[in-house]
């Protein structure tokens, strides 16, 4: 197959954040997803980034925590990754998470004036963090790059909204005036749902500097299989087993403690099994908090190439979310469970975005409540053609919805206008 055509000229883009390929989850996959398919398309690209780590919170073997590294990427080796010296600890609280932030930021100042001399069209920075728009609009105002800011998270609310930022008074109200200052300083902000962009306006960005850019499966990637499942197998379920699946990061912000909750529940019921694959800073914890629970088994973070064969092991989806996380984050994880063709059982408030979803293509229990969720896992464990059909609504959602081609199109129109290059299709 030919390689793909580029629209000639074709834009320079500087990708700047902490999260990068080759991490498997949240920010670093779809960051590093974006940049290869710009690069694919003949696009130059820098990222300046960080020492993949997350979500492990340990930097990865073949990288060094406090060097500078740099890496060429893609066939037509256009894609350019600059890593920067990065402090990671080992029990990530608030007070070290800030500073391991403040590493980054500090630390990639070289890097960023390095790439901004070479004056590419549009700089777009990735939060989290927002600890690198000071250092960030300073240098693209002083180089004359126009800028974007992509908000995967609202760190800053949820910190507060989830209990890590301490109290309340002058001081919170001081960080949401500088964060409200800082995302005003952008000539472009995006985030990934229609409620985080009304956010954005809330925090006083102009409407028409706002735009509604997506997270994205690849559908080729992920999608529904048949058949015999390696991971079931190695799991010894059975034929009956119903496999209640959650993969992906597992911190704070999850509430997975409401999945532990669950499974004691529903210990009664053993062809009930909850498989929790991933990694983070609350796996230990929440591993020791399953110890007996015959009903609960794990799996380590799996590599990319066998995320298809994970997500179809499950026959249901379990994705919990916190309350007071309501909209401030849009897990990543579900455009994959949405993708692979099973039923999709979760936790969120009416009116928020990924309730929304669950209304229409899954099921929807309030956060918190073990017993509402206990019953609905329980009723779709019983009922394998709802669980084919919830299945099916949800892959046809991603189709119409979430295809990575779709997303990236869209995003590109509004790159190719600002920057002021001509339009055109990209294959």
């Amino acid at each position: 197959m030919p390689a793909p055509k580029a629209i000639a000229p074709a834009p320079r883009l500087l990708v700047y954040g902490l999260n990068f390929w080759p991490e498997l989850t949240g920010v670093g996959k779809y960051t590093g997803e974006m940049c290869q398919w710009f690069a694919e398309r003949g696009h130059t690209v820098e990222a300046v980034t960080a020492p993949p780590y997350y979500p492990a919170w340990q930097v990865s073997e073949g990288y060094r925590r406090f060097a500078y590294q740099t890496e060429t990427w893609g066939a037509q080796k256009n894609l350019h990754v600059l890593r920067c010296p990065l402090w990671v600890p080992r029990q990530p609280r608030t007070s070290s998470r800030l500073l391991h932030l403040a590493s980054f930021a500090l630390s990639s100042i070289p890097a960023l004036w390095a790439a901004l001399r070479r004056r590419p069209d549009l700089m777009m920075v990735i939060v989290p963090t927002l600890f690198v728009a000071p250092a960030a609009l300073a240098l693209a105002r002083a180089y004359g790059v126009r800028t974007w800011v992509h908000v995967q998270d609202f760190e800053v609310d949820a910190m507060f909204g989830l209990g890590m930022g301490g109290g309340q008074g002058r001081a919170r109200q001081l960080v949401y005036a500088v964060e409200s200052l800082l995302l005003r300083q952008f000539d472009f902000a995006s985030s990934i749902t229609p409620a985080m962009v009304e956010r954005l306006v809330a925090k006083g960005v102009k409407r028409d500097r706002c735009v509604l850019f997506p997270n994205w499966v690849d559908l080729a990637a992920v999608f529904p299989t048949t058949g015999a499942n390696a991971f079931r197998a190695d799991l010894g379920l059975g034929d009956d087993d119903v496999a209640v699946l959650y993969a992906g990061n597992m911190g704070e912000k999850q509430g997975l403690e409401l999945v532990i909750e669950v499974a004691q529940a529903l210990k009664a019921r053993p062809h009930i099994r909850f498989v929790l694959a991933g990694d983070g800073a609350a796996r230990a914890r929440l591993r020791q908090a399953s110890t007996g629970l015959p009903n609960v088994q794990w799996l380590p973070l799996q590599p990319m190439e066998r995320l298809n064969e994970l997500l179809n092991c499950a026959d249901i989806h379990v994705l919990p979310q916190r309350a007071d996380a309501a909209d401030l984050v849009m897990p990543s994880k579900l455009t994959g469970m949405l993708a692979s063709g099973r039923a999709i059982v979760g936790t969120a408030a009416v009116g928020t975005q990924l309730g929304g979803v669950l209304d229409r293509v899954g099921r929807r229990t309030a956060p918190g409540d073990v017993a509402a969720l206990a019953a609905a896992i329980e009723s779709l464990a019983a009922d394998p053609a709802s669980r084919l059909a919830l299945g099916r609504a949800g892959r046809s959602y991603a189709e119409e919805q979430l295809a990575v081609d779709h997303v990236m199109q869209q995003l590109l129109a509004r790159i190719l206008n600002i920057t002021g290059r001509p339009a055109g299709k990209s294959k």
